[in-house]
């Protein structure tokens, strides 16, 4: 298994399009996770991460304006 130090190096040399299919694996990966089991906590863990990621990213971007 990869350590999270690995890990960030190999998101920061991801392009724009592969972080965004990464996104999208593991939003679709959850998901039907989900779907099988509504109370699984690590699918709920991860969509109230994203959740709150995407939240602090829009509020920050708004700051910035």
């Amino acid at each position: 298994m990869k350590t999270p130090d690995d890990l960030w190096e190999d998101i920061g040399s991801l392009s724009e399009d592969e972080a965004f299919h990464v996104i999208t694996k593991l939003f679709a990966f959850y998901e039907e996770q989900f779907k099988k089991q509504p109370d699984d906590h690590e699918s709920l863990n991860f969509f109230n991460n994203l959740a709150n990621a995407i939240t602090q990213t829009t509020e920050c971007n708004s700051n910035r304006r």
